[in-house]
């Protein structure tokens, strides 16, 4: 469960917004959305290593 602690006095907007933040950062969505079909092993390593082909070009690109 999330805890947000709310000052009195304190802004709804800022603590949706703390709330929003925390709820991110616990990777629920995230992994919901993973398990919603199921990938095999080898499609979902193959993804990685394209991703970090992209990732390492892009690098090479910038320097």
């Amino acid at each position: 469960m999330i805890i947000v602690p709310v000052k009195e006095g304190e802004n709804i907007e800022r603590a949706l917004k703390k709330f929003k933040r925390k709820f991110e950062k616990t990777g629920t969505v995230k992994e919901l959305r993973n398990r919603q079909a199921f990938r095999k092993p080898s499609v979902v390593k193959r993804q990685q290593k394209m991703k970090a082909v992209y990732v390492q070009q892009l690098q090479q690109n910038e320097e």
